[in-house]
């Protein structure tokens, strides 16, 4: 067993409420995309709040700014999950949805194999992203690090 699991928080400045029409599109495709997330090879765990996702979960001061978090496996199975199934669809049409945010939306990084990260923890990593960039301790798919002790040449990714 790997001692090692990939975590990774992204966060969506919400166009709007997201019982509001603008939104519908991707609320409708909630339960859909974490039923799909929950079956993807790999996949350990993800933040759900009182209902079946965590969009009523407010991490942030501004209410419109929604969190995700969950643990893979690995880099791969997360990059698998997020490229190459429908989850795909949304990020392309996530500018319906989403307002672009200036700084870095999402980070990943390594916990030991049966850590569940708070939402705390998530988000320090991405604010370790936007004051440092990418690094060790926390990552980009852009430019991303092995787990702790595995040298870099021999993770792929």
């Amino acid at each position: 067993m790997n001692p090692y699991h990939l975590a990774q928080i992204n966060v969506a400045l919400a166009r709007g409420e997201m019982s509001s029409e603008i939104m519908s599109g991707f609320a409708s495709r909630l339960d859909e995309i974490n039923r799909l997330a929950e079956n993807a090879k790999g996949f350990i765990w993800r933040l759900i709040g009182d209902g079946p996702d965590a969009t009523g979960i407010q991490a942030y001061e501004d209410p419109m700014l929604l969190v995700n978090v969950s643990v893979w496996e690995d880099l791969e199975s997360l990059k698998a999950y997020a490229y190459k199934s429908a989850h795909v669809e949304l990020i392309r049409e996530r500018g319906a949805w989403f307002h672009k945010l200036p700084e870095a939306h999402q980070a990943l990084w390594w916990v030991a194999a049966g850590h569940i990260p708070t939402v705390y923890e998530a988000k320090a990593k991405l604010e370790h992203i936007r004051l440092h960039g990418p690094s060790p301790v926390a990552f980009t798919f852009a430019r991303s690090f092995p787990p702790p002790g595995v040298h870099a040449g021999a993770q792929s990714a």
